[in-house]
């Protein structure tokens, strides 16, 4: 992947690092606590680069007691992991990030995950579309401290390019970024941040991918 330049000055708080990190095809193969266990450590190894990314230094990562991060030294945190995929994110603002396989999957979650008037406003691959709205309904209830029983009331209100969606909740319109891999799709709220997607796949050197729309 080409790095695409960024003409816009930025400073170091204006720019968030999603990286995202393939799980070695021998850790796949894990079950049970051995596999939970592997993905956490995993997404932190992710969420750890993202940190040094943006010259932080992490601290104690503590979750309260419904498993919400808690932001340290006035920093927020996010993470996320999925069978053969990890991923973390360290930003100044309120962050959550969600990355899926994209693949068929039954048709009642579609009226659990968005409303009819949500699914008109585009026409293209329903399964493609359905994980953008699942991932960035997710990040923004990561983002908010919230659970999944919100998910019907985050709103798709305007999809503005591939990349690009705007959700709102909470009388709060969310910005989202998406980044697209090896059948996968991960989103990040973005807001007026811009965004540097780094990914480490197996057996190569990491790929960049600069959004700053």
């Amino acid at each position: 992947m080409d790095t695409i330049p960024n003409p816009k000055p930025q400073t170091p708080n204006s720019i968030i690092y999603p990286v995202i990190l393939a799980v070695p095809d021998k850790e796949q193969q894990f079950t049970g606590r051995e596999k939970v266990s592997f993905l956490s450590k995993h997404a932190r190894k992710a969420l750890e680069i993202s940190a040094k990314k943006s010259h932080i230094k992490l601290s104690d990562l503590k979750k309260d007691e419904k498993g919400v991060p808690l932001p340290f030294n006035g920093h927020y945190w996010s993470l996320t992991h999925k069978l053969k995929y990890v991923a973390g994110v360290v930003a100044s603002t309120p962050i959550g990030i969600d990355l899926e396989k994209i693949r068929p999957c039954s048709k009642a979650l579609f009226k659990k995950t968005a409303h009819d008037n949500e699914w008109e406003l585009s026409d293209t691959d329903p399964f493609i579309l359905f994980y953008r709205y699942w991932t960035s309904k997710e990040s923004v209830l990561k983002a908010s401290g919230t659970g999944i029983k919100d998910l019907s009331k985050c709103r798709i209100m305007q999809i503005i390019d591939d990349n690009h969606l705007v959700i709102d909740y909470r009388y709060q319109e969310w910005l989202i970024g998406h980044f697209y891999f090896d059948e996968h799709i991960a989103s990040v709220v973005k807001n007026d941040l811009d965004v540097e997607w780094t990914i480490y796949p197996q057996k190569s050197s990491f790929q960049r991918c600069y959004d700053t729309v």
